[in-house]
């Protein structure tokens, strides 16, 4: 139990995904406009990263590693990201049409989001059983979460300041990213 709490606050604070690896960074600028989509793509990104790292690991541990294959890890994680974020497309814009509009082309975009695809390979990497695996792919997208919720509470908080011309616009969200990620970085001690 101490080692799975130690995988899950290292994932979700210590290794932010966003703010100390910078993957998955394309939904982080885009869809951290306002606290509702962020939130939104934060528990599709739960979902689909939780699912893809029991999934993934599944498939890696009982069909790829006793068949020797391996080496097809990458295409076939891909493929099954590819799937579960189609489920997830096809759920959101059934069950909530508003969400599934203002995540717009940022929800296809989480299959080629590469904080997906590098929990999946990071679990390979660490050897990580499928409790762990699972653990840490849903502590990482609780991190992802976390990480874009602030982004978004603070972009709204900023979007009525006043800001030096310069620094308008996206130039102020690359700062703010910036120092987000320093302030993380204390963390580092934790673990």
């Amino acid at each position: 139990m101490k080692e799975l709490l130690i995988i899950a606050i290292g994932s979700a604070l210590v290794n932010n995904v966003v703010l100390s690896q910078f993957l998955g960074l394309c939904p982080f600028l885009g869809v951290s406009k306002k606290i509702e989509t962020a939130a939104g793509m934060g528990g599709a990104v739960i979902f689909v990263i939780t699912l893809s790292s029991f999934v993934t690991g599944l498939i890696y541990q009982f069909i790829l590693v006793p068949t020797g294959l391996e080496y097809l890890q990458t295409i076939v994680f891909i493929l099954i990201i590819a799937a579960l974020v189609q489920f997830v497309e096809m759920f959101l814009k059934k069950s909530m049409p508003s969400l599934y509009q203002a995540l717009g082309v940022y929800l296809p975009l989480i299959t080629t989001n590469c904080a997906v695809l590098g929990v999946a390979l990071l679990n390979v990497q660490k050897e990580y059983n499928l409790l762990q695996g699972t653990v840490n792919g849903f502590a990482t997208a609780v991190g992802f979460t976390v990480s874009i919720v602030l982004m978004a509470g603070i972009r709204e908080k900023i979007e009525y300041n006043d800001i030096p011309k310069s620094f308008q616009g996206f130039p102020i969200v690359l700062l703010t990213a910036g120092l987000m990620a320093i302030a993380f970085f204390g963390f580092s001690g934790l673990i």
